[in-house]
């Protein structure tokens, strides 16, 4: 039921709101558990999903992508401005089925213009 945009958005947004305060809610949750030294953080992880803060896991990458140098992969899409597909013929993910439709019936009118077309009738 909920594939309307605003609840598309609502979710979104929510993402959003989570992976901002998701190193302010760590810390405080290890604040916590310093003041009651006594819980210990293997309970904690059994209660709560425990998320590693964004700036700590870029310490991390920098660190694994300095050993691994000469491996790299291309992570850039490349995407049609007139069609919106991309190089494997996907639409961008924001994009509703209703706008998908009317595209492909776009180009599928586009491609009939190119055929010449059959006479009518019988040809003698």
């Amino acid at each position: 039921m909920a594939k309307s945009l605003r609840s598309k958005w609502k979710r979104k947004m929510r993402a959003e709101k989570r992976k901002k305060n998701a190193p302010k809610e760590l810390s405080r949750l290890q604040s916590i558990l310093k003041v009651d030294s006594d819980v210990l953080m293997k309970d904690v992880q059994e209660i709560a999903t425990v998320v590693v803060p964004k700036h700590c896991q870029e310490k991390m990458q920098c660190v694994v992508e300095d050993e691994n140098d000469d491996m790299k992969m291309e992570t850039e899409i490349k995407r049609s401005t007139k069609t919106l597909l991309d190089q494997h013929g996907q639409y961008p993910v924001w994009m509703n089925q209703r706008q998908r439709k009317k595209l492909k019936a776009k180009r599928q009118k586009g491609k009939g213009k190119n055929r010449a077309k059959a006479a009518k009738g019988l040809a003698w």
